[in-house]
């Protein structure tokens, strides 16, 4: 019998039904095979947040009708790659409380499997709303009914019942997010204009894990500049995370406005952009002056989201070579320079 070597080995072996998804810069689903080969030690994870790879399994074992859920962390390596040695200890546990019933796990096992996370070092809590985010994918993966949630919050966003928005849940604004459609896009693009403050950054949290079309995105826009010069610092920096599920023509053109204007690079704007529009920031243009307004911006933690940016893959020579070629008297030169002294 082969050793059970890896997490995806695990799986594989335990039969167990599985959805995987990435829980780092945003809530979306990952394939098992890139776990495998991340495991294998062939391809550095593509979603790093904070020096991890961060996980969330939702999974069925043997008999057990409920799913349960894994949220690890995964250390990684100055190359984004994986740190073997907690996952491995994970594993010793997780095989020693099972002992050979890998193949046939009944409720017991169950038990005890998810009984592992309660004292595991490589679990973590995620935020409310990348919980919501998750249980709204994960339901709508298993053909599972959303939430109660969701009723109220398509009768406000349509407008077709007067409901309290203090009443809407964070869950049920992750339900819509998760399973809107095109007319559902038109339908909040055009009722966003007019939505309460508190209303419109809690969606935002949610629309921030999903792709959006350019209609929509143009709206955020337009309301997160207006919270900009109303001085809305919050509102604007939740409408910048928003858009970064649209395409880049249209997220690429906000962004090289705002970082043309050195008064609209603060800190928040900053996070928001390297934290969930990493993505746009692939460009032979934008990325350097990214990091020239990140080193020039007195209050960001330049080297922390330099690093961070530096273990995705695709950013990682570009962000390298940019912090290697800048002059001496240039603000990242002089951020390097302070931090050898």
């Amino acid at each position: 019998m082969q050793p059970i070597n890896t997490l995806h080995d695990f799986f594989v072996r335990s039969g167990a039904t599985v959805g995987l998804y990435h829980l780092g810069r945003r809530v979306e689903p990952c394939e098992m095979s890139t776990l495998a080969a991340f495991e294998a030690g062939d391809l550095a994870w593509p979603a790093p947040w904070q020096g991890q790879a961060r996980l969330g399994f939702v999974f069925r074992l043997g008999d057990i009708r409920d799913p349960m859920i894994w949220l690890l962390a995964l250390p990684l390596d100055e190359q984004g790659l994986l740190v073997p040695a907690p996952r491995d200890a994970f594993l010793q546990r997780l095989l020693e409380t099972l002992g050979r019933s890998v193949g046939s796990i009944g409720h017991k096992d169950g038990e005890a499997v998810d009984n592992l996370m309660k004292d595991n070092p490589l679990a973590f809590t995620p935020s409310l709303p990348f919980q919501a985010l998750l249980h709204a994918r994960a339901s709508q993966d298993l053909g599972m009914v959303a939430s109660q949630h969701l009723e109220p919050v398509e009768a406000y966003l349509s407008g077709q019942q007067k409901i309290d928005w203090q009443a809407l849940g964070l869950q049920g604004l992750a339900d819509f997010v998760v399973r809107m459609g095109d007319d559902d896009q038109s339908l909040l693009a055009a009722r966003l204009p007019a939505l309460p403050d508190e209303v419109l950054t809690s969606l935002c949290y949610c629309l921030e894990h999903v792709a959006i079309g350019a209609i929509l995105a143009r709206t955020l826009r337009d309301r997160g500049e207006v919270a900009a010069r109303d001085g809305d610092i919050e509102v604007f920096s939740a409408c910048l995370r928003a858009v970064a599920g649209a395409d880049s023509d249209v997220v690429g053109a906000w962004y090289d406005e705002l970082l043309a204007d050195a008064d609209a690079c603060g800190p928040d704007m900053l996070a928001a952009m390297a934290g969930r529009g990493w993505h746009h920031l692939e460009d032979a243009e934008r990325l350097p002056r990214f990091l020239v307004r990140l080193a020039d911006c007195e209050h960001a933690d330049f080297m922390n989201v330099a690093r961070d940016l530096a273990l995705v893959p695709r950013l990682r020579l570009p962000v390298l070579m940019t912090l290697r070629e800048a002059p001496p008297e240039s603000p990242i030169g002089r951020r390097l320079a302070a931090l050898n002294r």
